[in-house]
């Protein structure tokens, strides 16, 4: 694994910079393909989101923690997932204030991403709940880990199969017809602008920028490293915080084209996919660390990040289900909410450290 502490502060701020413009630039190219593909396979944009998007935009999370365990650092792999999990719901408020004129929960039409958000609550609390009781070692790797990696199954199983019928846009409690055909027109004019491409082409480039995205995040998620230990900032809170943000920019590049070109789904199933392949990694994790499982070498500060990303994915399951279109300071409450929790987990996550 390259140590980029051999480069002083400059050389690796400047190399920081240049894979998060490498990243920001794949992520908003592969959103447009990526909603194209939706077009010319049928498949729903929450499906694109959850398994194309999500799974593109999760190789920086893959490439840290698999070398982060295997380097002896699982804690800090641990941390970033669950620091991953929280940045991502605040990547969604930041997207509510970017449209502005509405609640970006009023504006999802498909109530797959209900069901999306429900599981990453479900195997979060499967994670918090191996990490308060403890965990035991089955054939090398934690029994907890094994329960998360078949409610990880599960959810993509369930998921398959999820053919929820349509929500309509709303306004103050009423159908919103005018913002549904602009939604339907949006979506249109967005595919159109590789209709021209084959599927097989559309794989390909997208495959290109996904190898972009990997390469590019990784650099991005190691500088990140360097510069927090170059800095002084504290271990554990540095995980949470500012390598989980490093490892979230290509969801938020893809998250902020898509809700820019009115692809809302789009973009919250991104990162709700994005958030339970995150907790999936936890096997991946024990399965690559040496010792015993990684649920015990965490502590508290581990559980508590948990705790804050069952919290703030509870409040945006909320303002799904409340769909109320009231906003305040150009985002709805629900998003007003969770930069006030996110902000209150931070200080508790502090002390913690």
């Amino acid at each position: 694994m390259f140590d980029f502490t051999q480069f002083n502060l400059l050389i690796n701020l400047a190399i920081f910079a240049v894979a998060s413009v490498a990243v920001w630039m794949a992520g908003a190219h592969i959103t447009r393909m990526a909603n194209s593909i939706s077009h010319k396979t049928g498949i729903g944009q929450a499906a694109i989101g959850m398994v194309l998007l999500a799974g593109v935009t999760s190789l920086p999370e893959i490439g840290v923690t698999v070398t982060s365990a295997a380097a002896g650092e699982a804690a800090l792999a641990v941390n970033n997932l669950f620091g991953s999990i929280s940045a991502q719901i605040v990547i969604l408020a930041i997207i509510d204030i970017l449209i502005s004129k509405r609640a970006l929960t009023s504006s999802l039409p498909d109530p797959t991403v209900l069901l999306q958000g429900g599981l990453n609550v479900l195997l979060l609390s499967i994670a918090t709940a191996g990490m308060v009781v403890g965990d035991v070692s089955v054939f090398g790797i934690g029994a907890w880990a094994w329960i998360s990696a078949v409610a990880y199954a599960f959810a993509i199983y369930l998921l398959s199969k999820s053919n929820g019928k349509p929500w309509l846009a709303a306004r103050l409690g009423e159908v919103d017809h005018r913002l549904n055909e602009q939604q339907i027109e949006a979506e249109k004019q967005d595919a159109s602008q590789y209709s021209g491409r084959s599927l097989r082409d559309l794989v390909i480039r997208t495959a290109g920028l996904a190898l972009v995205i990997l390469i590019a995040g990784y650099v991005l998620s190691r500088t990140g490293s360097a510069l927090a230990e170059q800095t002084g900032l504290g271990g554990s809170l540095v995980g949470f915080v500012l390598l989980a943000f490093a490892t979230s920019l290509p969801e938020f590049s893809t998250t902020v084209t898509a809700a820019r070109a009115g692809l809302y789904t789009l973009a919250v199933s991104d990162i709700l996919g994005t958030n339970l392949i995150n907790v999936g990694l936890l096997f991946v994790i024990d399965l690559v660390a040496q010792g015993e499982p990684v649920l015990n070498s965490v502590g508290p500060f581990a559980a508590f990040g948990a705790l804050l990303g069952i919290g703030l994915t509870a409040l945006f399951l909320i303002g799904m289900a409340e769909r109320a279109d009231k906003t305040v300071l150009r985002m709805g409450f629900d998003s007003v909410a969770v930069f006030i929790c996110y902000g209150a987990g931070l200080v508790v996550l502090y002390f913690l450290r």
